[in-house]
């Protein structure tokens, strides 16, 4: 993670609390905590923002700082965040454009506090504010319908944008991703599985070919040692054969 601070999260006149709670817990979600609100609802403490914040209610919804839209223009980096891009650079209002993903590649390198700017539930960002602004971000979303929920935008833009904010060790998954079984343990799988053909008469011809195959499926999948313990319980009983068991129990009674 870059050290220099994480941007903050405008939002310009939104219309109902709700979805500044919900732009807040996001953004506690994230790694964020510096909101800025422009011409905003009333926040009560007792109603819907601080109902839909989440554990920001206790320090990002709060300490938000209210400005003015020239402030903000004036004071940060500002990226407007926006549905709806123009295809081509005919019209500066809305292109170029970049996606979270690649702003979250590009912003380390921007030495300037930021500043993500959202607007209005039904509107969003006017063009005259967008002409203020330094740069398009937007979400990749059907053409039949992009249009995004405003608290589902910020919250899937900061997804995108934690690593910003969150270093790899600030989240709460391990480390690891996956654990191999160890290689000792997949081996007596292979030979279980080397059994099972016996018995089942597989052609010999074809069982170097087949083992092949099976190796070379569990070596992309990455079985836990778990799900491998699992699958020679399986296999050792497909092996021994219980039907035939069954019958040879039934023919001596």
């Amino acid at each position: 993670m870059d050290t220099r601070d994480p941007p903050s999260v405008a939002v310009v006149d939104a219309e109902t609390p709700g979805n500044v709670g919900t732009i807040a817990r996001a953004m506690k979600n994230f790694g964020f905590e510096d909101l800025l609100l422009v011409d905003p609802p009333e926040l009560d403490p007792d109603g819907e923002a601080y109902g839909f914040a989440g554990h920001a209610r206790d320090d990002v919804l709060p300490d938000a700082t209210e400005l003015s839209f020239d402030d903000l223009v004036e004071n940060y980096h500002t990226i407007g965040c926006t549905a709806v891009t123009n295809e081509d650079d005919e019209h500066h209002v809305r292109f170029p454009y970049s996606t979270p993903a690649e702003l979250a590649e590009r912003l380390p390198t921007v030495d300037a506090p930021t500043v993500l700017v959202f607007g209005r539930e039904r509107v969003g960002l006017m063009n005259e504010e967008l002409s203020r602004i330094d740069e398009i971000c937007s979400i990749p979303a059907s053409a039949e319908y992009p249009a995004l929920n405003l608290g589902q935008a910020a919250t899937i833009t900061l997804y995108e944008l934690r690593s910003l904010a969150l270093a790899d060790g600030d989240t709460q998954l391990p480390d690891k991703t996956r654990v191999r079984a160890p290689e000792p343990l997949l081996e007596r799988l292979y030979d279980q599985w080397g059994d099972l053909l016996a018995e089942l008469n597989h052609p010999e011809e074809k069982r170097e070919k087949t083992m092949r195959m099976i190796r070379r499926v569990y070596g992309r999948a990455d079985p836990t040692e778990g799900e491998v313990n699992t699958l020679l319980g399986l296999l050792r009983r497909a092996t021994e054969r219980p039907d035939l068991q069954g019958s040879d129990d039934r023919s001596d009674r």
